[in-house]
C-alpha cells in the first residue's frame, strides 16, 4: 500500500510539473505575440534550465529574437560538445551566425556537413529536413544533390528536390527534376503539368520548358513522354496547331491507334481551335474503316464543323462542305435511330444556313417517323420541324407539333420549352394578349433560362402595349424578332429601321438598340455591338434591358476584345447598380476572377 501511494505521489508531482511547464510555454508564446520577447525570453530561460534539451530550440530562438547572438552561439556549442552526432545543432549555430552576420562563419559549418556526409540515405534525407526546418531550403537542395553523387544514382530524392525547387519557385530547377523523374514515373505527369501551370507566369515560363524538352527530345528521340508535355506545352499557350502538329508526329511514329490525338481534338473544341481539331479528326477518319475510332472520329469530324459553322467562324464554302459530310455520313451508315442526330443538324444547316426550308422540313419530317428513335430526340426534333413551319408560314401545324410536345412531356425542361415556343409563335404573328398570358405562367418555369426570357417578353410586350394600344409599332418589331431568329440579318435591320421612320416616338427605342446588338453579336460585329450596348446603358439605364446591355458589355470586353479592365468595370457596374440582377452572381464571379482575388466579396 505504501508504494502504491509512493508511486501515485510521483505520478502526481511530474504531471503538475508538466502542467506548470505547458502553462509557462502558452504564457511565453502570449508575450511573444503581444510584443513583449523579453517576458517571453525569461520564461523560456527558466524552462531551459529545468531541460536543456526539450526546449532548447525555442531558447535559442528567443535568444536570436533579441539578438543576444553570443548566449545562443555559447549554449548551442555546449549542446554540440554534448551531443556530436546530433546535427541541428550544427545547424543551429550556423543559424545563429547567419543573424549576426557572420556568414562566412555559416558556411563553413554547412560545408563542412556537406563534405563529411555520410552515404546512408537516411541520414541524408534527415539532414536536409533539418535545413529546411531552419528554412535553409538551398543546403538542403545541396544536401540531396551531394546524396546523389555518395551513392551514385540520379533517380534519388526526386521528390523532395521537386517540392524544394517549387517552395523555392526555381522554374528552371524545377523543370529539369521534372524532366529527370517523370520518365521513370509516368502516372505523375499530370500532377507535374498542374504543378507547373500553377508556377508559371507567362511565355518566358513556357519557354524554359520547351527549350528543355527539346533538348532532351533531341538526346532520346525514342521517350515519348516528353514528346507529349511538349503538345501540353503548346496547348497551355494556345499554339493548338503546334500541338497538334506535335501529336500527329509522335502517333504517325508510333503508329498507334490515335487515341490520344482523339483525346486532344476534344480539347481543342473546347478552346473552339475548331481547325485544327478538323484536321486532326481528318487523320483518324483517314486511318481507314477498320480502325476502331473511324466511326467516332467521323462523327466529331462533322460535328465540329458544324461547331464551327454555328460560331460563326465560316465561310460559305464551309457550309456546303459540312452539308456534304451529313450527306455522305447518312450514305454510308443510311437514316435510322442511329444517325437521326445527324438528320436533326443537316436539317438545322439547311434552314439557318443554307436558308433550304423546304429541303429541311422534308427531313425533319423523315426524321420524326424513325421507330425506335430516342424520347428526347424525337421531341428536339418535334420542336426543330415546328420552327421550321413557323418559318415557312405554316404556324398552324407548328403549334400543333408544340403542343404534342408540351403534352407529351409535362412538368419538365423540354415541355417548358415548347410552352414557351408556342408563346414566341403567337409573339411573331402579333397575338400579343395569348402570348404574355403563357409568358406570364412561364416566369415561374424550373429553367431559369425559359423563366429570364418569358420574364423579358412579357415586360416588352405590357411596357409598349400600355403606350400603343394598337401594338402596331410592336408588331414590326416582331416581325423583325422572327427574321432575327431565322438568321437573316440584313432584312431584320432594314425593318427595325422601317419602326422609327413609320412610327416616330415609339417606345420601342432600347428594344431596337438590343436587337440590333444582337444582330451584329450573332454576325460576330462586336465593334458594331458596343455603341450600341453603351447607349442603352447610359440612356436607357432604368428600362428592361439596362442590366442585359452592362453585362454583355463585360462578356463583349473580356472575352472576345481582350479589354480585362473594361470588363471588370461593366460586372462592377451589375454589382452595384443592378443588385436585383439575374446576372448579379456570375457578374460577382467573374469581377472575382479578373480581379485575382477569387475569396474576397466584390463590394
Amino acid at each position: 500500500m505504501k508504494r502504491l501511494f509512493l508511486c501515485l505521489l510521483i505520478l502526481s508531482i511530474v504531471c503538475s510539473k508538466l502542467f506548470a511547464q505547458d502553462n509557462d510555454l502558452l504564457l511565453a508564446k502570449q508575450y511573444a505575440a503581444n510584443g513583449d520577447p523579453q517576458k517571453a525570453l525569461d520564461i523560456y530561460q527558466k524552462l531551459y534550465k529545468q531541460n536543456n534539451e526539450a526546449f532548447f530550440t525555442v531558447y535559442v530562438n528567443s535568444l536570436l529574437g533579441v539578438k543576444k547572438f553570443d548566449d545562443a552561439i555559447s549554449i548551442t556549442k555546449k549542446m554540440m560538445r554534448k551531443h556530436p552526432e546530433d546535427h541541428q545543432y550544427n545547424i543551429m549555430l550556423g543559424a545563429a551566425y547567419t543573424q549576426q552576420g557572420a556568414i562566412d562563419k555559416a558556411n563553413i559549418i554547412y560545408d563542412d556537413l556537406i563534405k563529411n556526409l555520410p552515404p546512408d540515405q537516411g541520414q541524408i534525407a534527415m539532414l536536409a529536413s533539418l535545413f529546411y526546418q531552419n528554412a535553409n531550403v538551398d543546403y538542403a537542395i545541396r544536401i540531396f544533390l551531394q546524396g546523389r553523387k555518395l551513392l551514385q544514382s540520379d533517380q534519388l530524392f526526386s521528390y523532395e528536390l521537386i517540392n524544394l525547387y517549387r517552395y523555392k519557385r526555381d522554374k528552371v530547377a524545377l523543370v529539369e527534376e521534372y524532366l529527370n523523374f517523370l520518365p521513370t514515373n509516368p502516372p505523375f505527369i499530370t500532377q507535374a503539368e498542374n504543378t507547373l501551370s500553377g508556377l508559371f507566369e507567362g511565355q518566358a515560363d513556357y519557354d524554359i520548358l520547351k527549350a528543355a524538352l527539346l533538348k532532351r527530345i533531341q538526346k532520346d528521340p525514342q521517350q515519348t513522354l516528353y514528346p507529349e508535355l511538349l503538345t501540353w506545352q503548346f496547348l497551355q499557350q494556345k499554339q493548338f496547331d503546334q500541338a497538334l502538329n506535335q501529336a500527329l508526329a509522335l502517333s504517325r511514329r508510333q503508329n498507334d491507334d490515335g487515341s490520344n490525338i482523339f483525346e486532344l481534338c476534344r480539347t481543342l473544341t473546347a478552346n473552339e481551335a475548331y481547325d485544327a481539331a478538323i484536321r486532326g479528326y481528318e487523320y483518324l477518319v483517314a486511318k481507314g474503316k477498320e480502325q476502331q475510332l473511324y466511326i467516332p472520329s467521323k462523327i466529331e469530324l462533322i460535328n465540329t464543323k458544324n461547331l464551327r459553322v454555328t460560331s460563326g467562324k465560316y465561310v460559305k464554302e464551309d457550309l456546303l462542305s459540312l452539308e456534304k459530310d451529313y450527306n455522305d455520313l447518312l450514305t454510308e451508315f443510311g437514316k435510322n435511330a442511329n444517325t437521326a442526330f445527324a438528320m436533326q443538324k443537316l436539317a438545322n444547316l439547311q434552314a439557318y444556313k443554307l436558308h433550304m426550308l423546304g429541303d429541311a422540313q422534308k427531313l425533319l419530317e423523315e426524321t420524326i417517323n424513325i421507330p425506335g428513335i430516342k424520347p428526347a430526340l424525337l421531341a428536339d426534333c418535334k420542336l426543330d420541324l415546328g420552327d421550321v413551319m413557323l418559318l415557312n408560314n405554316q404556324p398552324w401545324d407548328a403549334t400543333l407539333l408544340y403542343s404534342q410536345v408540351e403534352k407529351d412531356f409535362p412538368n419538365s425542361t423540354i415541355g417548358q420549352d415548347a410552352k414557351y415556343r408556342n408563346a414566341k409563335l403567337a409573339w411573331y404573328t402579333g397575338d400579343f394578349t395569348w402570348a404574355k398570358g403563357q409568358l406570364d405562367v412561364l416566369k415561374a418555369a424550373t429553367s431559369q433560362l425559359i423563366a429570364n426570357d418569358a420574364l423579358n417578353l412579357s415586360l416588352l410586350i405590357s411596357d409598349n402595349i400600355t403606350a400603343d394600344s394598337s401594338g402596331a409599332a410592336l408588331k414590326i418589331y416582331a416581325r423583325a424578332d422572327l427574321l432575327i431568329f431565322a438568321e437573316q440579318p440584313d432584312k431584320a435591320l432594314i425593318t427595325l429601321d422601317s419602326i422609327d421612320v413609320k412610327y416616330p416616338g415609339n417606345s420601342l427605342t432600347d428594344d431596337i438598340l438590343m436587337a440590333k446588338a444582337r444582330l451584329f453579336i450573332q454576325q460576330k460585329n462586336y465593334t458594331d455591338a458596343v455603341p450600341l450596348l453603351k447607349k442603352i446603358a447610359e440612356e436607357h439605364s432604368f428600362d428592361l434591358w439596362a442590366d442585359d446591355a452592362v453585362f454583355m458589355l463585360g462578356d463583349i470586353y473580356e472575352n472576345q476584345l481582350g479589354d480585362k479592365e473594361k470588363a471588370r468595370v461593366y460586372y462592377q457596374k451589375i454589382i452595384t447598380d443592378y443588385a436585383g440582377s439575374l446576372y448579379i452572381n456570375e457578374a460577382r464571379r467573374r469581377f472575382r476572377l479578373l480581379r485575382g482575388d477569387k475569396n474576397e466579396t466584390a463590394s
